[in-house]
Formats: structure tokens, sequence, C-alpha cells
């Protein structure tokens, strides 16, 4: 056993078992609403999912056709999934014809004029929200902001906010291995490149692709931003982290001052002209969490009182899994967040981000590629025995929590994985670019409309328990009078609501 396999192994048996067993997760899960010939739904959000500003469970991300799915917070994988799969039932009978994306890359777009941002009502929070949006759609595009994914909430008993860092750190070093194993935006419609230059090859009918990508998604054509790459965030502490985006939400940004925050007729354009309108925008594959307080800032409830959670951001939608998660997926994050906690985690450097970052474009456009070297400290390694050498020290994690919850279903997702390493062509993204390829003659919107259609099939004819359904029809009325609530309470003008909220002294703690 090599050295930091016994380390990790020595930690992993210090570590009480209650702990283990306290670990709580909750998924997040954007997707496009879509006519059934894979064009964008251009229909309002359905008032039968209630308000998108106050509903708990349902709302919507940047566009008025982007659904967010929201569970609530869990002991177990199973339980986590059974929820999201009852939110997904209703939203189905609320949808009509329309189908839930099921790629993160989008559907057929519209012109970006026709692309319809999403709208929460006439309060102060609601047009706060759409107003950052209508900056986002300025700043990088509408286009950019409909890509959809899984975001995974974790948390474990007992952590504390340098921990939380340490697993951050960790996590960033290693994601390379979680786009590799469930990237699966290999390809997209071409109408998302429209008007941008792009190095894709055609794949098929109106779609472009990279033969050995991974997660197009988490490349440079997906959610990335040229500003924010300038951005030399350290994870190495609280105070580093909140220092770098104190600066960021207060620097005012030359483009983003050019592009200013009301129009000649008084329209919004954003919020602010810094380089983060708020702390939402900043982009990355993990982020520190803290649930906050009606009207506090993130960053101020994070320094404040620290660490909650993690967000872990890199997840692509799995077309082949009806809620675009399975059990495998949920069960192997949780095994790698709780290596990225074991593991030695020495402080970062704006070297090493640089290489990470390298890193990542890399697994994400040619990941599949025979021999793919990757940076690590001051030399390269090769993708698979990195890879291989992660899963080796997660081994004895997998048989810890399996001895906990009963059952193989840790050490069989993690075998699973090394098959994966040793074999590229049973990765999503393999098998999405071949299921494409052999059924739908290389068409990402034939592919995806066909598992968007069965997704909608197979969940609708699950049994749906009368309390789950009454319960979701309850809270979208709740939502429905909480707006109203909220709108008829709000008293304070909108620049004197905005010019507040965004004030620097709301940032500290």
């Amino acid at each position: 056993m090599m050295l930091s396999q016994r380390r990790i192994a020595d930690r992993l048996h210090a570590l009480p078992h209650g702990r283990l067993q306290g670990m709580l997760r909750g998924i997040e899960k954007e997707s496009l609403r879509t006519r059934p010939d894979g064009s964008l739904a251009l229909t309002p959000h359905p008032p039968a999912l209630g308000s998108a500003l106050t509903h708990p469970h349902i709302t919507t991300d940047f566009s008025e056709s982007q659904l967010e799915l929201i569970t609530g917070v869990h002991g177990s994988v199973e339980s986590c999934l059974e929820e999201l799969g009852q939110i997904h039932q209703h939203v189905y009978r609320s949808i009509g014809d329309e189908l839930l994306w099921a790629g993160s890359m989008p559907c057929d777009l519209p012109p970006d004029a026709s692309i319809p941002i999403a709208n929460y009502g006439n309060s102060n929070i609601g047009r706060a929200k759409a107003v950052y949006r209508i900056g986002l759609s300025h700043r990088y595009g509408k286009r950019m902001q409909t890509i959809s994914g899984i975001h995974y909430n974790w948390s474990m008993p007992g952590l504390g906010t340098d921990e939380y860092f340490a697993l951050i750190r960790n996590f960033r070093r290693h994601s390379f291995l979680l786009l590799y194993l469930f990237g699966a935006s290999p390809a997209l419609g071409s109408s998302f490149m429209t008007g941008r230059a792009h190095g894709l090859t055609p794949v098929g009918p109106d779609t472009l692709g990279m033969p050995q990508a991974t997660s197009l998604r988490m490349g440079r054509l997906g959610y990335q931003s040229d500003a924010q790459s300038a951005l030399a965030v350290s994870y190495n502490s609280l105070e580093h982290y909140a220092a770098t985006l104190q600066e960021a939400l207060t620097r005012q940004y030359p483009a983003y001052e050019a592009i200013g925050v009301v129009d000649r007729e008084g329209n919004y354009r954003q919020l602010a002209t810094t380089l983060l309108q708020i702390e939402n925008e900043f982009y990355g594959t993990i982020r520190p969490k803290r649930v906050i307080r009606p009207a506090e800032r993130p960053l101020h409830a994070l320094r404040e009182r620290g660490v909650e959670y993690v967000e872990v951001r890199c997840l692509d939608l799995d077309p082949f899994e009806p809620l675009g998660i399975g059990p495998g997926t949920a069960r192997f994050v949780d095994l790698f967040l709780l290596h990225s906690l074991l593991a030695d985690s020495p402080a970062d450097s704006p070297q090493e981000t640089e290489a990470l970052s390298r890193n990542q474009d890399l697994v994400a456009t040619r990941g599949r590629e025979p021999g793919l070297r990757l940076e690590r400290g001051d030399g390269e390694i090769a993708l698979t025995d990195w890879a291989a050498s992660l899963l080796d020290e997660i081994e004895p994690i997998a048989h810890a929590l399996d001895t906990i919850e009963g059952g193989l279903g840790y050490r069989d997702c993690l075998r699973r994985a090394r098959s994966a390493v040793s074999d590229a062509a049973l990765l999503p993204s393999a098998r999405v670019l071949e299921t494409m390829r052999r059924n739908f003659g290389g068409s990402h919107r034939g592919f995806v409309g066909a598992q968007s259609t069965k997704a909608k099939h197979q969940l609708l004819e699950m049994p749906w328990p009368a309390d789950s359904q009454a319960k979701l029809g309850q809270m979208a009325a709740v939502s429905l009078q909480e707006q109203a609530r909220i709108e008829a309470q709000d008293l304070t003008d909108f620049e004197t609501y905005r010019r507040a909220y965004l004030a620097p002294e709301r940032l500290q703690p």
C-alpha cells in the first residue's frame, strides 16, 4: 500500500461511524422545457408549478424555459433520488406535451432575442433576480446561459470551515476524474454556436462535436468566462477566498461599465458594473456554501458563520438516466468528496490554478484520447494512471460506506469507474456519440429528443404517491400566495433597494 493510501485509510478509520452515517446530500437539476420537436418552449412558467420566486422545490434558472428542480437534504442517495423523481412526476403532469431536455447542451435555440429571461414578478427581490439575468445576457450571451447541469450539495457533521476548504482544494485538483467518468456532452446542436468561432467538427445533421470530448459544457465553449479567468481565487482559507470575491464584487470592470446599469429609456441592463454583479455569478467546479437568511448576502453569511456545505457544479446531465443522474453517480460523488476530505491537501498557488484550468479543458475536449497526459506538480502524468491511483485510494472508503449502508452500492460504482478507466468506450460521452451515430444519424436533436421522450414516459408510468401529489400541489398554491404577499408589502422603490443590497458593507461579517 502506498503512503498516500495508508494515510487516507488511517484517517478514514479514525472517523467515528456517526459522522460517516451523518453525510447529507441534496440535488439541484436544471433542464430546459422543450417542444416535442426539440425546439425551445417559449411558454411562461406553468402556473401549476407555482411561483418560481418562492417555491422551495421548483424554480427557474436563467430562462423562463429553464426549470430548476431542488430536493431537500437527505441522509441517503435513495431517498434523495426518490424525492427528485416525485418532483419530476409533478412537473411532467403540469407541462402538457412539453419535455424536459435530457442533455446538458441545449435544444434547438431561436435567435437570442427570442430566448425568454426568467420572470419572478414585480417585487424588488423578483425584479433583482430578473435584472441579474438580463446582466448575464449582456455579459455572456443568452445561449451560454441555457446550458444545464446537476449540482450536488454535500455535507458531513463535524467539519469546520478549514476542513471544507481543504476538501475544495483537493476536489479542484482531481475533478478531471469526474469530467472523465461522467461527462456526457461531447456534441451539441449547431444552433448553439450561431455567431461564434469554434473548433468543432460535424457529427451529423445540425450537430457539431469533438471525437474524444467528454464534456463540452465544461470546456471553453461551455459555461466559461474570459473576464473571470483573470481572478486569482485562492482556496487556502475563507479569508483568502472572501477577499478575492469582495474585490470582484466591488471593483469596476470597464467592459461592464460600457454596458451601463440603465439604458436611455430607463430599462435596467444589469445590477452593477463590477466584475461580478452578485456572488452567484462566480463560476467554478465547486463552491463553499451557507444557507442565507432573508436579504442576506452569501459572502456575509460565509464570513459570519462559516461553510455549511459544498456545491459540486461539474456534473453533466446524464441523458441515459430519467432524472439526469443515477444512484451510481451520486454514490461516486460521495466517495470522491470523502477522498478529497481525507487526502493531504497542500496550499494552492496561482501556478497550480492555471495548470488545473488547462487540465480541465484538456479532459473536457480530449478526455478519451489514448495516452492523454495531464499536468501534475512539475511534470506530467497519463490521465488513466492518475485516475487509477485515485481509485485505489478511494477503495477503502467504498468498503467503509458499504459496511455502514449494507450492500455493495459503493463498491459497485467504484468497480464501474475502474472499468471505464480501462475502457473509454464504456464512458457516457462515448455512449452518447455511438448511440447518436448508430440510431439517429449523428443528430444531437434526434438523440436527446428521444431520450427526453423516453424519460417522460418512464416517470409518468411509475407510481406517484398520493401524499406527494397533495404536498406538491399545496406547495404550488402556497408559493403563489407568498409571492403575492411579498409584492403587496414591497414599498421601497427598486433603485433604493438595488443600491442598498449591493452596498459593500453588506459583504462584511
